[in-house]
């Protein structure tokens, strides 16, 4: 794999070589041209002006060719002919055009213009690109949103989709953990399948970019937080990002953009001399403040009271010797007499420090744009970090007239460094919080002399590994590395058949993706015995991915002599041919174990350590048939129908047919409105589309054969595993989209409103239990229907704009719901046992959203006896058959533990004096009613500008389950300083339930541990300075900026865990949002830096 990488680049570093020769050929003078040449300048101020675009016009105003003015407003441009005409602009002035007439020096002096009107003569003349083809943006039908990647470069993330967050509407974006290189859930207009991981499909300049984790890689934490494949894209390198959201637009692209489609475009080269450009980041990050935790002595107070509530009797602590304090015996003394705070031992001030370099020009032949980055961030948990070295070069060639060459080449390296344990239950965090704090992070020895070790003890009464550890040593010593190589070549031809009229095009790209997963577990990090296979465990998993895209396009555009019609039409092919290949080796502790006695079982036998591989292949094919036809430039219609095929169905429902059809009425174009000053356009549009969603898993059509490891008189054989599947049929969902477009006052004021309903038919659901007599106990069916539904609102003013100053304001809400409309009979109904520890009901009902959770209501805390007997409906006690009082049971007759004085109250809902199934009830959701964000950004003389942004998530429930671990005081776990008001004696008013170890049902899934997790986030602040092109002149500088950013400033929220931002983790439709003590978002402080030559 390695041989072919260096292949590929050296072959395209050869291609570049050649062409940017060749661009440097094709900007010499000739001999058989007119050369002219000139100076631009301001003609107010006489200063010149850089970057200012020259053109050659021909008789028909067509763009011949072109340059652009450098630092000092000088330009040079060869003419071809002596009746064209030159033509100059620029955003800010007005545009200038005059003939050319022979003349070898030509000057201009540019009048400033009203900013706004050319701000909306840019926007008519844009176009928006669905990646097949290419309409004027005032002319799309479809539902989409966009952002200029320039306004995210003062943020510091590592990948594009952190700085995204709240800034489109319809776009929910969340983060799956603090840590450097953690992965972000994305989801476009909510969910639309309940058996994938919901993420959309992205599409770098033209073509899909593989970003989901394959159904068969299994290492042990390739999670939504590990596998962050948009870290293969510098944040710097991005020109534009656009998000195709209706089923019309999202049709074109197939069973891949079944959950939304986000476009990248990267930078490109402009004609002109080189233009090189640095840019540099630094910032520290510090976390937020963090849950108030009960120090050593607090710790030592409760332990025993939690003792002699659950036994009767105080605690000995000559046999509890954690506890003892006593000096005559040091090494239990100095160790256990302690006030650590073990979250401040992991934490530490992160930082990063971003710098990139790139360069853009060309001839007339040759264009390119090249740049490189090195990203450094060390993380604000110990062990965590991530480093990354990226390249990118995209080469532009116009071979003819009618054949242009576009090429490109991305290389990237990833090196991050995790916590050995870093999800869910492990999550190193969640255990600092419950570390008992009287323990020594290092060893004292027997004479009280403290030694660079780390203390960390084969059990003590919190357990052993790997429910507890020493968290420093744990983060210090136990390694986890993921590193990647990236690697994607692209090519594509364009020609013109018919110059304007008919183009065709060719891409082909390959993806060539390693990642490496390594991790070691040294015995320092558990405590556990050297001769124990779960210690000095290394495990080697590495993933091989490639990937080949081709894409044939026609693009057909019309031209009429009557102006009234316009027509844009295209066909485009796909294939795409994906292989995985995968190996994991998994081994512990060899040398050691042989001092283990062979017969002992855990010597040699281990289900955790093995060495396996495996491979997959997956193949899809599509057509595309698109085509749109305006009238009068009011009414558009676009019309587009793709064919798919994919090879993970069987044979009988391999291909799918998927229609949308959308159009665009401009009432503002109407006579009835053309009197309404300040109105510049105000439009209709309206879609229905279908597209497809392939199955999660390879192969699922097979029937496989296993040998389960049985044998009979010696002979092993083997049996049906998994049924064939040759019915399976596309998920398909049926999406409509009404919405409006409207802008006022020359675009200083423009909203964008949508209101959609996606249906999901032929649900793939996993897993239906049918009965074993059929062989099986579990099939994959297409059984279900799913409703999705919201609208979205976005905004964006200039309320406010002078000669020098500026105020812009943009907003943006959305709201999204989802709804069960059919499920299978023989599919689980339920997950989730409410008798355990912090365990939560989730149940999938039909007419109910998925992402519910349901459990008990807690009421407070029984003050006394007498507030524990049971009461009827009517208020009144409930009396046993022989008259004797009824106090409130828990789970009778299963468990039929007697509530006492101090513990918990839960609502009797049936009145029946027993809390159990019955008692359960719907508790709350993980989909936020309302997301979205706004800011205000203010401009002084375009030298001096502040911008700011917030945003929000507004009525989603979240189990708080950092609070369950640290107020259960259910074992002998470190608790919040909130455990303080907890009740210890008969007459107590508190909501605080009494310390009980190993005891009671204080800690039941109920509405004390769930949160209306909603917040406001001011998000950043920026402060921009840009230097004067006259001082900067003189050092030889194009332009120069420098800013300040502050990140997560604040959080208004009532939520009381570590960071409200939870998102639902899982991948099945019981997922919920759980808060697992995740590394949380870390304020940040940045400053940077950017500098053209």
């Amino acid at each position: 794999m390695l041989k072919y990488i260096q292949t590929i680049v050296c072959s395209f570093a050869l291609i570049c070589l050649c062409v940017l020769q060749s661009a440097g050929q094709g900007a010499a003078p000739g001999a058989d041209k007119s050369i002219v040449k000139g100076k631009i300048v301001d003609k107010q101020t006489s200063l010149p002006i850089s970057d200012v675009s020259v053109t050659e016009l021909d008789a028909d105003n067509r763009i011949v060719k072109g340059t652009k003015t450098d630092i000092e407003g000088n330009y040079v441009l060869k003419i071809s002919n002596p009746k064209h005409r030159i033509s100059i602009s620029y955003i800010g002035y007005k545009s200038i055009t005059q003939a050319y007439g022979g003349r070898t020096t030509i000057n201009f002096q540019m009048e400033d213009a009203n900013t706004s009107m050319n701000e909306v003569v840019v926007v008519a003349s844009r176009n928006v690109d669905n990646g097949m083809m290419s309409v004027k943006e005032r002319n799309n039908t479809l539902a989409v949103s966009r952002v200029n990647a320039k306004d995210l470069e003062e943020m510091q993330s590592a990948s594009i989709d952190q700085a995204l967050q709240g800034r489109m509407a319809g776009v929910d974006i969340t983060a799956t953990s603090g840590d450097p290189g953690a992965a972000m859930n994305i989801r476009i207009r909510g969910v639309s399948s309940i058996s994938s991981t919901g993420n959309p499909l992205i599409v770098v300049d033209g073509m899909p970019y593989e970003t989901e984790i394959p159904s068969d890689f299994n290492f042990g934490a390739a999670d939504e937080q590990g596998y962050a494949q948009l870290l293969n894209i510098s944040p710097a390198d991005i020109r534009e990002i656009t998000v195709l959201k209706d089923a019309a637009a999202t049709s074109a692209w197939g069973s891949r953009a079944a959950n939304g489609v986000l476009l990248i475009s990267t930078k490109r080269g402009a004609q002109g001399k080189p233009s090189i450009s640095y840019a540099f980041k630094g910032s520290a990050s510090f976390l937020p403040e963090s849950i108030p935790m009960l120090n050593g002595d607090q710790y030592s107070t409760l332990i025993p009271e939690a003792y002699m509530n659950r036994i009767g009797t105080t605690m000995n602590s000559q046999n509890v010797r954690e506890f003892n304090y006593d000096p005559n015996d040091p090494y239990w003394y100095y160790n256990y007499s302690n006030n650590t705070n073990w979250i401040d031992e992991i934490s530490r001030v992160g930082h990063v420090q971003d710098h990139t370099v790139s360069m853009n020009g060309g001839g007339e032949k040759a264009r390119y744009f090249a740049s490189m980055g090195y990203y450094d961030q060390a993380g604000t948990t110990l062990g965590t970090s991530l480093k990354r070295i990226n390249t990118r070069i995209n080469l532009d060639y116009n071979i003819s007239e009618k054949i242009k060459i576009f090429t490109s080449i991305a290389y990237t390296h990833t090196d991050q460094n995790r916590n050995y344990l870093s999800d869910k239950d492990g999550a190193i965090r969640g255990v600092a919080y419950i570390k008992m704090p009287n323990m020594s992070v290092f060893e004292y020895d027997e004479q009280g002399n403290l030694t660079p070790n780390y203390f960390s003890p084969l059990s003590n009464v919190q357990g052993t590994y790997s429910r507890i550890y020493n968290p420093v040593a744990m983060a210090s010593k136990a390694k986890y590395a993921v590193l990647g190589e990236r690697i994607v070549p692209r090519f594509q031809m364009n020609y013109d058949i018919i110059k304007r009229v008919l183009k065709a095009s060719f891409d082909v790209q390959f993806d060539i993706n390693n990642t490496k997963n390594s991790s070691f577990l040294p015995q320092i990090a558990t405590g556990r015995s050297n001769t124990e296979t779960v210690v000095n465990r290394a495990y080697d998993g590495d993933i091989d991915l490639f990937n080949v895209n081709t894409k044939a396009n026609l693009t057909y555009q019309p031209t009429f002599k009557n102006t009234n019609h316009s027509v844009v039409s295209s066909f485009s092919f796909f294939s795409n041919d994906y292989k995985s290949l995968n190996q994991e080796i998994m081994t512990s502790n060899t040398a050691s174990s042989l001092l283990v006695d062979p017969a002992t079982a855990s010597r040699t036998q281990n289900e955790e350590l093995k060495s396996v591989s495996g491979m997959s292949e997956t193949r899809s094919l599509a057509g595309v048939l698109e085509a749109q036809y305006g009238f009068k430039d009011k009414y558009m219609i676009k019309g587009s129908l793709r064919g798919d095929g994919n090879s993970k169905f069987g044979p009988n429902y391999r291909y799918g047919l998927f229609p949308s059809v959308s159009l665009r009425w401009r009432v503002s174009d109407e006579k009835f409105l053309k009197g309404i000053k300040g109105l510049d356009e105000f439009s209709f549009r309206a879609s229905y589309g279908e597209s497809g969603n392939a199955p999660k898993y390879d192969y699922t059509f097979f029937n496989r054969y296993s040998t389960f490891g049985w044998s009979y008189l010696g002979q092993s054989g083997v049996a049906p595993s998994t049924m064939e599947l040759k019915n399976l049929k596309w998920e398909t969902i049926h999406g409509t989209n009404v919405g409006a477009n409207l802008s006022l006052w020359n675009g200083r004021f423009r909203a964008d409103a949508d209101l959609y309903r996606n249906r999901t038919t032929d649900l793939f659901f996993n897993g239906l239990q049918i009965a074993s007599y059929t062989g099986y106990s579990s099939v994959n069916m297409n059984v279900g229907t799913l409703d999705n539904q919201g609208w979205e609102l976005a905004i964006f003013t200039t309320p406010y704009k002078t000669k020098n100053l500026s105020v812009d304001f943009n907003f943006n809400i959305s709201a999204n719901q989802n709804v069960i409309r059919e499920i299978s009979d023989l599919y689980p109904s339920s997950k989730g046992d409410v008798t355990q520890l912090g365990e939560y009901l989730r149940l999938l009902q039909v007419d109910n959203p998925f992402g519910s959770f349901y459990g008990y209501k807690f009421k407070g805390v029984y003050k006394d006896k007498a507030s524990t007997i049971a009461q009827s409906q009517d208020g009144k006690n409930i009396v046993g058959p022989n008259g004797q009082i009824v106090y409130m049971r828990f789970n009778y007759p299963n468990v039929d533990y007697v509530f006492q004085p101090g513990d918990a109250m839960y609502e009797d809902i049936n009145h029946d004096g027993n809390i159990n199934y019955m008692d359960v009830v719907y508790l709350g959701n993980s989909n936020p009613k309302f997301t979205g964000g706004f800011g205000p950004s203010i401009s002084w003389k375009n030298k001096i500008k502040l911008s700011t942004f917030f945003s929000f998530r507004y009525d989603y429930d979240v189990v708080n389950g950092t609070k369950i671990n640290t107020s259960a005081m259910y074992n002998f776990d470190n608790q919040s300083t909130a455990t303080l008001r907890r009740w210890r004696k008969e007459g107590d008013e508190t909501s605080m339930p009494r310390a009980i170890i190993g005891g009671g049902y204080n800690w039941l899934g109920s509405d004390r541990y769930v949160e209306d997790a909603s917040f406001l986030r001011f998000r950043t602040i920026t402060l921009r300075y840009t230097f004067d092109n006259k001082a900067l002149s003189k050092m030889k500088l194009k332009n120069m900026s420098a800013y300040v950013t502050g990140e997560n400033i604040f959080t208004i929220t009532k939520y009381t865990g570590q960071d409200p931002e939870v998102n639902a983790t899982g991948s099945d439709p019981f997922k919920m949002a759980y808060d697992y003590s995740m590394t949380p978002p870390s304020r940040n402080i940045i400053l940077g830096l950017q500098i053209g030559f």
